[in-house]
């Protein structure tokens, strides 16, 4: 039996053992065992069937056979003999196949590529009613010979654009249009079009708009976007198609289609951007007529955005290459009516059209430096005297605020002292109005009422861009501005203005970028002069002061000298008695500019570690034990500042460093003649236990590959300690304190403890919950001990089953079940000290194995728990899932909305927010979930205090806000009565 009499019986049943026949007639023909000849002579009988399905299998067979030879083999006859053999059979299967591959041959020439394309023509004028994969074969084919034979298609000339153009005509799948648009762009662009430019475009633009939506789940990834960007390439590929493509795509911005007209906009755009010059330049006034209508009537915001772009585009494309102001230049007599109507508009600043005229100069404004210099000669004197002649502040603000449209299209076109904008030799025309320019936003910023906020702070917005505009304002100028915004911020009252000192503070910060010699001469005397030596008693104008001076710190240059001063005021403050505020506020800034820092990185690290962590805490250190004064500093509040500072800093050193940090962490940097740690003695004095406070901290920020050292000499390993803070932790009632020792607790179990010693660990939780449940009266704090230790193992995945079970049985005791209920909160909660950025372990696992382990237990046992105890156990998932991932949530939410919605029962407000918390993520996430129990919903949250539900107001009236566009009526009024009721929650009510 032959090769093709065995490939055509084995094809459709064992599709690789016949593709194995073809590979061993191409080795005999390259072993030379067969010749081509005797291989096409071997097709004789089948190829002459009358059956369709047996002639393609064996020109298949031949195509198969001929894609598996070497490239080299075939020479240019037996290419052209094959070429013209399959060009005969194109129409039988596999034919268009083995074409693909022989036209991928490098001896396959343009004669035979126009034989393939003419046979395509020949044989394929229905193509459109062929079957898609017949289509797609052939439109494969023309795009192959369009890549590797371009120009011998070229030679063809008319005919191959009529070819080509009747060929794909009427086409309707996308994967077919995806090619067709890509072949006939290339012949748009690359071939003599004028005689036949109508039928070119009219073969594209029948498909404008674009309205296929992808089928669910569509394999074959094709979006509407993707048909949309193509064919926009299309209709944009000649200005020949200008007086078909302007005309047409003005007609159909009267769609009432908001897709529709982004899609005319961005196909305008990308003509402008492409036509060439003189052809753009007949339509543009056309298109200004049809396209400031979208702009200065503006109806959807986003239209209106486009419209611009388009205008905009048609700028640039005018402008390219142009430096002559010449009035006689396309670019010229475009601008000329735009400039006209944009004044028209303007002389009635405060009507709606003239906001849009100023976005419209704005836009243009910034497409090129002759662009911007014809706008400006043509529009700014006019503001001015409109300015100077105006009657109202409101109309002065109006105009203002299309001068800063301006200001801003002028820092694009020319840059600032730190981006340069390209080269240009037109001068920036603002120059001639640079004086009064100056004068009068000066005026109307300093010389305005003050209550004239609004007005003022345009003012602000316009000096600032004076000040930034590259090669504008002087040094002493800038430097007058710069004393205009420190006097804002020091000097005014703060009542009602704000928004006023915001925007100063912003200015100075951009202005320090530029200027920071103005801000380190100008700007920090005059703030750090209205800093007081002492805390005052009741005046807290010194936070104003302190921000701005934090804002400022964004320049490393700025910030190093504001740190310096900062510490050396401190030091005066702490000096003085007062109110420990003025220095909580003073170290809360140095952490705010630390934080905006790479202190990795940062070589004033050393000095801060000496200066801050080192001297600050010794400071604190000796005063607990009446060796210096007390101060601010042994404050809980301060210290838990102080607190954040050395974490960070500690964070950044070495470990070397951090190394020496370690063997301080009880000590404090203090000889041990003068202080004995906290944790290795007994009754100890507050002032000396709040240290425990930056103990925490200092362990917080060191690695956990760091060994912990102490300096008490009977002290060994880690379980000691840990034993040692448990029984301190016992008897601390003053919550920042606990809270420390706690956290070091955590700390201890989570980050250092090595994993061969957790089970010793586990060991100490053990008895510790033994003690609770043999207890008749179990301290809260004992029952805070175990699950810190439990939080400690847990997030590191440490034993987490048998300690969650243990856990979990706490809450049917009745001494202290309702805290152990609460204490499940804990165990997955953040936590600003046992977190990553401090190096603790938390497993990416552990929540959802708290999740897996504990919600089946508890939904069982909550069944069956006494009524004294049901309670607990739905405290206890509240807590839980209030810090769990919506993904982990939702596969389990039919067993746990019943228990939901009896948390609600609850009198619990931080549970009942909780609940809230999670009933609100599942039904967005999953709406079908409670549309069951919507009834008990609701009855229940009717019940619900305004208190609770306060946190959520700002993300129930912002989800609302979908609703409110709802096509039903009905839908909509049940969204706005929500809202309102959303909103008026916290509202007094009336009598």
């Amino acid at each position: 039996m032959s090769n093709v009499q065995q490939y055509l019986l084995t094809i459709h049943s064992d599709k690789e053992k016949a593709l194995s026949i073809a590979q061993d007639t191409t080795r005999g023909l390259e072993s030379k065992q067969l010749t081509l000849i005797e291989v096409v002579q071997s097709l004789g009988e089948y190829i002459n069937e009358e059956d369709d399905s047996i002639r393609a299998r064996a020109i298949d067979y031949l195509s198969q056979v001929i894609g598996r030879l070497s490239p080299t083999f075939l020479s240019r006859q037996q290419i052209q003999v094959l070429c013209q053999f399959l060009c005969d059979r194109i129409e039988d299967g596999g034919a268009v196949g083995g074409l693909r591959k022989l036209q991928a041959l490098g001896r396959f020439n343009k004669d035979m590529a126009a034989m393939t394309f003419r046979a395509m023509l020949d044989r394929y004028q229905d193509l459109q009613i062929r079957p898609q994969a017949q289509r797609v074969q052939i439109l494969e084919l023309l795009n192959d010979l369009m890549l590797k034979h371009r120009n011998a298609l070229k030679e063809l000339g008319n005919e191959s654009i009529v070819g080509i153009t009747d060929l794909v005509s009427g086409e309707k799948d996308p994967r077919n249009l995806m090619v067709i648009f890509s072949i006939l762009r290339v012949v748009m662009v690359e071939w003599d079009i004028p005689g036949h430019a109508e039928m070119l475009f009219d073969s594209v633009f029948c498909y404008f708009p674009i309205t296929f939506r992808p089928p669910p789940d569509d394999p074959y990834g094709i979006t509407a976007q993707d048909l949309k960007s193509r064919l926009r390439d299309c209709i944009a590929a000649s200005g020949h198609f200008a007086p078909y493509a302007f005309p047409q795509l003005i007609d159909k911005l009267d769609s009432t289609s908001p897709n529709v007209k982004k899609d005319v906009l961005q196909t305008i755009t990308a003509c402008a951007s492409s036509y060439g010059i003189t052809t753009l330049s007949n339509y543009s006034i056309m298109l200004w007529d049809s396209l400031k209508f979208e702009i200065l009537n503006v109806q959807e915001e986003d239209i209106a955005e486009e419209a611009l772009v388009s205008l905009q585009a048609i700028a640039i494309r005018l402008g390219l290459g142009l430096d002559s102001t010449d009035p006689k230049t396309p670019l010229a007599r475009y601008l000329r009516p735009i400039t006209k109507e944009c004044n028209e508009q303007l002389q009635e600043p405060q009507h709606k059209q003239a906001k849009p005229a100023g976005q419209i100069l704005s836009a243009l404004g910034t497409s090129s430096p002759v662009t911007f210099f014809l706008i400006v000669k043509a529009i700014v004197p006019s503001l001015m005297a409109l300015y100077q002649d105006a009657e109202s502040i409101a109309k002065q603000r109006a105009l203002l605020e299309v001068l800063v449209q301006i200001f801003d299209s002028a820092i694009a076109v020319y840059g600032t002292p730190s981006i340069p904008a390209p080269n240009t030799r037109v001068e920036n025309p603002l120059e001639p109005f640079k004086d009064r320019l100056f004068e009068l936003n000066s005026q109307a910023l300093m010389g305005s009422a003050a209550d004239e906020v609004s007005f003022r702070v345009v003012a602000l917005k316009a000096l600032l861009r004076l000040c930034l505009l590259r090669r504008y304002l002087q040094d002493n100028e800038i430097g007058m501005a710069v004393q205009y915004f420190d006097e804002i911020v020091l000097l005014e009252d703060p009542s009602g203005k704000d928004d006023l000192k915001r925007e100063a503070i912003q200015a100075l910060v951009e202005l320090s970028r530029i200027k920071p010699n103005l801000i380190m001469d100008i700007t920090f005397p005059a703030f750090m002069a209205k800093l007081p030596d002492s805390s005052p008693s009741d005046d807290q104008d010194y936070l104003i002061t302190l921000e701005g001076l934090a804002k400022l710190s964004v320049e490393r240059y700025v910030a190093d000298t504001l740190i310096r001063r900062l510490l050396n005021r401190l030091d005066i403050v702490l000096q003085n008695d007062g109110c420990s505020a003025y220095p909580q506020a003073i170290l809360s800034t140095l952490h705010y500019i630390l934080s905006q820092r790479d202190l990795d990185q940062d070589p004033n690290l050393s000095s801060y570690h000496e200066r801050i962590v080192v001297g600050l805490t010794s400071q604190v250190v000796l005063a607990s034990v009446g060796k210096a004064p007390t101060t601010a500093l042994n404050e809980e509040p301060t210290l838990e500042i102080l607190g954040r500072l050395a974490v960070m800093i500690v964070r950044a050193l070495d470990e070397h460093k951090q190394q020496s940090v370690a063997l301080h962490i009880y000590s404090l940097f203090v000889d041990e003649a003068d202080f004995v740690p906290v944790p290795f003695r007994g009754n100890i004095p507050k002032l000396q236990m709040s240290t425990m406070i930056l103990s925490a901290s200092l362990m917080a920020g060191v690695r956990h590959s760091v060994s912990l050292q102490f300096t008490d000499p009977g002290v060994g390993p880690i379980n000691k300690t840990l034993a040692e803070l448990i029984r301190i932790a016992f008897s601390e009632d003053v919550p920042p304190l606990r809270q420390a020792i706690l956290r070091q607790i955590g700390l201890l179990t989570n980050k250092f403890v090595l994993p061969q010693d957790t089970e010793s660990v586990l060991g100490i939780l053990k008895n510790l919950l033994l003690g609770l449940s043999e207890t008749t009266s179990a301290s809260e704090n004992a029952v805070r001990i175990v699950f810190w230790v439990a939080k400690g193992l847990i997030l590191r995945l440490a034993h987490t089953d048998e300690i969650l079970e243990r856990l979990l049985n706490l809450l049917s005791v009745k001494e202290c079940g309702i805290a152990s209920a609460r204490g499940f909160g804990l165990l997955l909660a953040p936590d600003e000290v046992l977190s990553k950025e401090n190096g603790a372990q938390i497993r990416l696992l552990a929540k959802q194995k708290v999740f897996n382990i504990c919600v089946p237990n508890i939904a069982k046992e909550f069944r069956r728990a006494n009524p004294a105890t049901k309670s607990n156990y739905l405290v206890a998932l509240s807590g839980i899932l209030e810090h769990m991932p919506t993904e982990v949530v939702l596969p389990e939410i039919d067993t746990i909305l019943p228990l939901l919605l009896r948390s609600l029962d609850l009198e619990d407000s931080d549970v009942k927010a909780a609940t809230i918390q999670t009933l609100t993520v599942v039904s967005q996430e999953n709406p079908k979930a409670i549309e069951g129990h919507v009834g008990s919903l609701v009855s229940r949250l009717l019940k619900v205090k305004d208190s609770t539900l306060l946190p959520y107001k700002h993300t129930v009236t912002r989800g609302l806000l979908n609703v409110l566009d709802d096509p039903k009526r009905n839908v909509r009024k049940e969204a706005v009565e929500c809202r309102v009721a959303w909103f008026n929650m916290d509202e007094p009510q009336s009598d």
